[in-house]
Protein backbone atom coordinates (compact mmCIF):
# COMPACT_ATOMS: atom_id res chain seq x y z
CA UNK A 1 0.00 0.00 0.00
CA UNK A 2 1.52 3.48 -0.90
CA UNK A 3 1.11 5.99 1.79
CA UNK A 4 0.20 9.47 1.15
CA UNK A 5 2.81 12.08 1.77
CA UNK A 6 2.68 13.36 5.19
CA UNK A 7 1.32 17.19 5.40
CA UNK A 8 3.00 20.14 7.36
CA UNK A 9 2.09 21.32 10.81
CA UNK A 10 3.12 24.54 9.74
CA UNK A 11 4.71 26.73 7.12
CA UNK A 12 6.52 29.35 9.96
CA UNK A 13 8.25 27.73 13.15
CA UNK A 14 7.04 29.13 16.12
CA UNK A 15 4.21 31.40 14.98
CA UNK A 16 0.61 31.75 15.53
CA UNK A 17 -0.44 30.50 12.04
CA UNK A 18 -4.32 30.85 10.08
CA UNK A 19 -4.36 28.50 7.32
CA UNK A 20 -7.08 30.03 4.83
CA UNK A 21 -9.05 28.25 1.84
CA UNK A 22 -12.46 28.80 -0.06
CA UNK A 23 -15.34 26.60 -1.07
CA UNK A 24 -17.66 27.63 -3.88
CA UNK A 25 -15.56 29.72 -6.51
CA UNK A 26 -16.87 27.78 -9.53
CA UNK A 27 -20.40 27.36 -8.40
CA UNK A 28 -23.48 29.54 -10.78
CA UNK A 29 -25.34 29.53 -7.23
CA UNK A 30 -25.01 30.32 -4.08
CA UNK A 31 -22.52 31.93 -1.91
CA UNK A 32 -18.97 31.43 -1.42
CA UNK A 33 -17.74 30.30 2.00
CA UNK A 34 -14.27 30.49 3.68
CA UNK A 35 -12.67 29.41 6.57
CA UNK A 36 -9.47 30.24 8.90
CA UNK A 37 -7.94 27.78 11.12
CA UNK A 38 -5.48 27.51 13.65
CA UNK A 39 -3.90 24.56 14.63
CA UNK A 40 -1.74 23.55 17.49
CA UNK A 41 2.00 23.57 16.12
CA UNK A 42 2.29 19.53 17.14
CA UNK A 43 -1.05 18.62 14.85
CA UNK A 44 -1.23 15.29 13.05
CA UNK A 45 -4.04 13.26 11.84
CA UNK A 46 -3.79 10.52 9.31
CA UNK A 47 -6.73 11.21 7.09
CA UNK A 48 -6.74 15.13 6.42
CA UNK A 49 -6.37 16.20 3.09
CA UNK A 50 -7.38 18.79 0.39
CA UNK A 51 -11.11 18.86 1.03
CA UNK A 52 -11.93 17.28 -2.74
CA UNK A 53 -10.24 14.49 -1.99
CA UNK A 54 -12.18 13.09 0.94
CA UNK A 55 -15.84 11.66 0.98
CA UNK A 56 -18.35 13.80 2.00
CA UNK A 57 -19.01 11.69 4.91
CA UNK A 58 -15.71 11.45 6.04
CA UNK A 59 -15.92 15.65 5.56
CA UNK A 60 -18.50 16.46 8.39
CA UNK A 61 -16.65 13.39 10.90
CA UNK A 62 -13.19 15.69 9.92
CA UNK A 63 -14.75 18.60 11.02
CA UNK A 64 -16.50 18.11 14.43
CA UNK A 65 -12.70 17.05 15.22
CA UNK A 66 -10.98 20.34 13.60
CA UNK A 67 -13.22 22.44 15.52
CA UNK A 68 -12.50 20.19 18.75
CA UNK A 69 -8.62 20.60 18.12
CA UNK A 70 -8.33 24.08 17.06
CA UNK A 71 -7.19 26.73 19.06
CA UNK A 72 -9.09 28.96 16.77
CA UNK A 73 -11.72 28.66 13.65
CA UNK A 74 -14.13 30.69 12.19
CA UNK A 75 -16.26 30.78 8.56
CA UNK A 76 -16.87 33.65 6.25
CA UNK A 77 -19.64 34.01 3.74
CA UNK A 78 -20.19 36.11 1.21
CA UNK A 79 -23.48 35.99 -0.91
CA UNK A 80 -24.24 35.54 -4.66
CA UNK A 81 -25.61 39.26 -4.93
CA UNK A 82 -22.13 40.30 -3.43
CA UNK A 83 -20.22 38.23 -6.06
CA UNK A 84 -21.77 39.79 -8.77
CA UNK A 85 -20.72 43.44 -7.65
CA UNK A 86 -17.14 43.11 -7.12
CA UNK A 87 -16.17 39.66 -8.84
CA UNK A 88 -15.61 36.16 -7.34
CA UNK A 89 -11.69 36.56 -6.81
CA UNK A 90 -12.77 39.81 -4.56
CA UNK A 91 -15.32 37.85 -2.43
CA UNK A 92 -13.49 34.97 -2.32
CA UNK A 93 -10.54 37.25 -0.79
CA UNK A 94 -13.52 39.02 1.36
CA UNK A 95 -14.46 35.85 2.98
CA UNK A 96 -11.29 34.90 3.56
CA UNK A 97 -10.59 38.40 5.87
CA UNK A 98 -13.92 38.23 7.08
CA UNK A 99 -12.81 34.69 8.66
CA UNK A 100 -10.06 35.99 9.97
CA UNK A 101 -11.71 38.72 11.35
CA UNK A 102 -13.67 36.79 13.63
CA UNK A 103 -10.61 34.15 14.73
CA UNK A 104 -10.80 34.55 18.72
CA UNK A 105 -7.08 34.28 18.45
CA UNK A 106 -5.04 36.80 16.36
CA UNK A 107 -3.14 34.92 13.91
CA UNK A 108 1.36 36.41 13.34
CA UNK A 109 0.88 34.66 9.82
CA UNK A 110 -1.21 33.42 7.86
CA UNK A 111 -0.93 30.78 4.96
CA UNK A 112 -3.47 30.72 2.20
CA UNK A 113 -4.79 28.60 -0.46
CA UNK A 114 -3.89 29.69 -4.33
CA UNK A 115 -1.87 32.56 -5.54
CA UNK A 116 -4.25 35.63 -5.02
CA UNK A 117 -4.36 37.30 -1.43
CA UNK A 118 -5.03 40.96 -0.30
CA UNK A 119 -2.97 42.15 2.75
CA UNK A 120 -4.73 41.34 5.69
CA UNK A 121 -4.19 44.01 8.03
CA UNK A 122 -0.37 44.27 8.91
CA UNK A 123 -0.12 40.63 9.55
CA UNK A 124 2.22 38.95 7.08
CA UNK A 125 0.78 35.78 4.49
CA UNK A 126 2.12 33.74 1.97
CA UNK A 127 -0.03 32.29 -0.94
CA UNK A 128 0.94 28.30 -1.35
CA UNK A 129 -0.72 26.62 -4.76
CA UNK A 130 -2.31 23.21 -3.54
CA UNK A 131 -1.66 24.81 -0.12
CA UNK A 132 -4.54 22.13 0.99
CA UNK A 133 -2.83 19.35 0.17
CA UNK A 134 0.50 20.19 1.34
CA UNK A 135 -0.59 22.05 5.16
CA UNK A 136 -2.90 20.72 8.12
CA UNK A 137 -4.18 24.23 8.80
CA UNK A 138 -5.06 24.74 4.95
CA UNK A 139 -6.52 21.05 4.73
CA UNK A 140 -8.63 21.84 7.98
CA UNK A 141 -10.09 25.55 6.45
CA UNK A 142 -11.14 23.70 3.03
CA UNK A 143 -12.81 20.83 5.23
CA UNK A 144 -15.09 23.81 7.48
CA UNK A 145 -15.23 25.89 4.15
CA UNK A 146 -16.53 23.09 1.88
CA UNK A 147 -18.99 21.56 4.79
CA UNK A 148 -20.11 24.93 6.17
CA UNK A 149 -20.79 25.70 2.37
CA UNK A 150 -22.77 22.68 1.49
CA UNK A 151 -24.96 23.29 4.79
CA UNK A 152 -26.19 26.44 2.89
CA UNK A 153 -26.84 24.42 -0.58
CA UNK A 154 -28.88 21.95 1.33
CA UNK A 155 -30.99 24.48 2.98
CA UNK A 156 -31.59 25.87 -0.41
CA UNK A 157 -32.23 23.00 -2.14
CA UNK A 158 -35.33 22.80 -0.02
CA UNK A 159 -36.59 26.00 -1.61
CA UNK A 160 -35.57 25.30 -5.16
CA UNK A 161 -35.48 21.01 -5.35
CA UNK A 162 -35.60 21.28 -9.18
CA UNK A 163 -32.14 22.59 -9.51
CA UNK A 164 -30.42 19.38 -7.71
CA UNK A 165 -28.34 21.43 -5.50
CA UNK A 166 -28.17 18.87 -2.59
CA UNK A 167 -26.30 16.71 -5.37
CA UNK A 168 -24.68 19.61 -7.36
CA UNK A 169 -23.70 21.84 -4.45
CA UNK A 170 -24.59 24.91 -6.92
CA UNK A 171 -21.60 24.07 -9.65
CA UNK A 172 -22.36 23.97 -13.25
CA UNK A 173 -23.55 20.33 -13.84
CA UNK A 174 -25.35 19.44 -16.88
CA UNK A 175 -28.53 18.72 -14.53
CA UNK A 176 -27.96 22.20 -12.81
CA UNK A 177 -28.11 24.07 -16.51
CA UNK A 178 -31.02 21.70 -17.78
CA UNK A 179 -33.06 23.20 -14.85
CA UNK A 180 -31.81 26.81 -15.49
CA UNK A 181 -33.04 26.52 -19.02
CA UNK A 182 -35.76 24.69 -18.24
CA UNK A 183 -37.27 27.05 -14.71
CA UNK A 184 -35.01 30.03 -15.07
CA UNK A 185 -32.95 31.34 -12.68
CA UNK A 186 -33.89 32.13 -8.89
CA UNK A 187 -32.54 34.89 -6.33
CA UNK A 188 -29.55 32.71 -5.47
CA UNK A 189 -27.90 32.56 -8.94
CA UNK A 190 -25.02 34.30 -9.78
CA UNK A 191 -26.16 36.72 -12.71
CA UNK A 192 -22.66 37.49 -13.90
CA UNK A 193 -22.09 34.26 -14.50
CA UNK A 194 -21.92 31.76 -17.03
CA UNK A 195 -25.32 30.38 -16.65
CA UNK A 196 -25.84 28.31 -19.76
CA UNK A 197 -23.57 26.51 -22.08
CA UNK A 198 -24.89 28.83 -24.89
CA UNK A 199 -24.29 32.29 -23.79
CA UNK A 200 -26.71 35.11 -23.91
CA UNK A 201 -29.36 32.15 -24.77
CA UNK A 202 -31.42 33.47 -21.34
CA UNK A 203 -33.66 36.07 -22.06
CA UNK A 204 -34.61 39.19 -19.79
Amino acid sequence: MIQKNKLLSFYKENTIEAGCDEAGRGCLAGPVVAAAVILPPDFKHQVLNDSKQISEKKRYELRTEIEESALAFAVGIIDNNEIDKINILKASIMAMHKSLDQLKLRPEHIIIDGNKFIKYQEIPHQTIVKGDSKYYSIAAASILAKTYRDDIMHELDQQHPEYGWKQNKGYPTKKHRQAIKEYGTTPFHRMTFRLLNEQLSLEF
